[in-house]
């Protein structure tokens, strides 16, 4: 992997509460058309790199509130 295409790992602020995120490597969204994502407690495990696309509609969906829980 070329050193440009190395993910730069982004953790939200609201990710404070106690470890139950994931990370995201926004960077490569322009340069590969994928953006990878893994679980912050296990930074060295696998990573799946999803679709551009893919991920920006499944940010959107979470911001609108498609994903609640009860």
């Amino acid at each position: 992997m070329k050193t440009d295409e190395t993910p730069r790992w982004f953790t939200s602020s609201y990710s404070s509460n106690g470890g139950q995120c994931v990370e995201v490597g926004a960077n490569l969204a322009t340069p590969r058309g994928t953006v990878p994502v893994r679980d912050s407690k296990d930074r060295t495990g696998p990573a799946l790199d999803l679709p551009a696309g893919a991920f920006v509609a499944f940010v959107a969906g979470v911001k609108a509130g498609a994903f609640r829980t009860v």
